[in-house]
């Protein structure tokens, strides 16, 4: 049996897909260890999981939008991070003695201690916006920009030289958590590395109440609204266009609205149902569309279930993602900023109403399905460590 090392940032649609895949691989008898936020990763993990502590650094700037968010996520987040977390992720893979690392992409501290220590490593995709390189053809100076980055804290690790390749793409193994019928028209080349991609990766979700299935009505259809936990800065407004957009629906559907505080602004009708948070897989069976901002983890796991979708993307790969839906036929984009209620209503009820979308949300599912979710990706990583790290 192997010795898998993850590191993950603690954000909830980063650490919910490579969670199942631990879990596969635990079941399967390998040894599991983490290295991140103890208090954010335990609810998550449950009692079980062996974590190496690193205290939570929060990400500033969530607000930001446009090319501000860019600057943010790397400037004010990732290259933070990295140097935050670096020296305690390397004293976990000195303590536990990994046969590899499992990198989610934007935790780049764990690609340098691979290096470091002459480790293979894998990495991981939760959202698209790496995978994709969105900014290559469209915006080369964000990419010179971004790779100037990776550069610093390559020096900033010790390490000789420059950095051998981009180090947001393992050379071992790239594992993605989305199929080939959304992901695969807009993937660069990724220069002969083994690119996975492993569908919807769903895993128990051990952190919060399960929503009370039993306020739901047989008899009208069921929404779920959410825009998940980086766009609440910007939720409010589009919140107050939807609940407008629900109201004349009372007697053809119920919807649920994922907020922190579980309330919403202004006159709330019976048929909306507010809540702080849902556990999607145990929700998604009694769901017939979701409003989403467009995360690929929301994404992938309710159209690993045929149901279709409406995005709102607001920032980061989300309008990738909304993109890839719409391409696919299995739902609409819309605007999270300027959709009016009647443009939103008629969004929803187009994929409530048009079967062509649940058609299209089914073969996503099948291939989805057919990439092999959790299994598959521990199937990969149990054969790059079979493998003693030969690329």
């Amino acid at each position: 049996m192997s010795r898998f090392l993850l590191v993950s940032l603690p954000l909830s649609g980063h650490v919910n897909p490579i969670a199942a895949v631990a879990d596969e691989l635990r079941a399967r008898g390998h040894e599991v260890a983490w290295a991140g936020s103890e208090s954010f990763l335990r609810p998550v993990l449950g009692p079980d999981a062996t974590i190496y502590p690193i205290p939570l650094r929060l990400h500033r700037g969530q607000g930001d939008l446009g090319a501000a968010a860019i600057r943010s996520r790397w400037a004010g987040y990732v290259v933070p991070h990295a140097r935050y977390t670096l020296d305690a992720i390397d004293r976990a893979a000195r303590e536990f003695r990994p046969d590899v690392l499992g990198v989610d992409q934007h935790a780049v501290a764990g690609a340098l201690v691979a290096h470091r220590h002459g480790l293979p490593w894998a990495s991981l995709a939760p959202t698209s916006m790496e995978l994709g390189r969105p900014y290559r053809q469209a915006l080369p100076a964000v990419e010179s920009w971004i790779h100037a980055h990776l550069d610093g804290l390559w020096r900033h690790a010790g390490l000789p030289g420059d950095p051998p390749h981009d180090l947001r793409f393992s050379p071992y193994l790239v594992i993605s958590f989305s199929s080939a019928a959304l992901a695969r028209p807009d993937l660069p080349d990724h220069r002969g590395r083994r690119l996975a991609l492993v569908g919807a990766c769903v895993g128990a979700r051990r952190a919060g109440p399960e929503f009370p299935v039993g306020l739901l009505d047989p008899g009208r259809r069921h929404v779920l609204v959410t825009v998940g936990t980086l766009a609440m800065d910007h939720a409010e407004a589009f919140y107050q266009r939807m609940v407008a957009a629900l109201a004349p629906l009372h007697d053809r559907l119920q919807a649920i609205v994922v907020t922190p505080d579980g309330t919403l602004p202004g006159p709330v009708p019976p048929h909306v149902l507010p809540t702080p948070r849902i556990a999607l897989p145990q929700l998604l069976p009694h769901l017939d569309a979701v409003v989403s901002h467009g995360g690929l983890n929301t994404v992938c796991e309710t159209l690993s279930h045929g149901i279709p979708l409406v995005v709102a993307p607001v920032k980061d790969d989300q309008g990738i993602n909304a993109a890839q839906v719409a391409a696919a036929g299995a739902g609409r984009r819309v605007s999270f900023f300027r959709s009016r209620p009647d443009e939103l209503r008629a969004a929803l009820l187009d994929v409530l109403d048009e079967p062509a979308y649940r058609a299209a949300a089914a073969r996503v599912r099948t291939s989805l399905e057919a990439a092999g979710g959790a299994a598959a990706a521990a199937d990969h990583l149990a054969d790059l460590a079979a493998a003693g790290g030969r690329p």
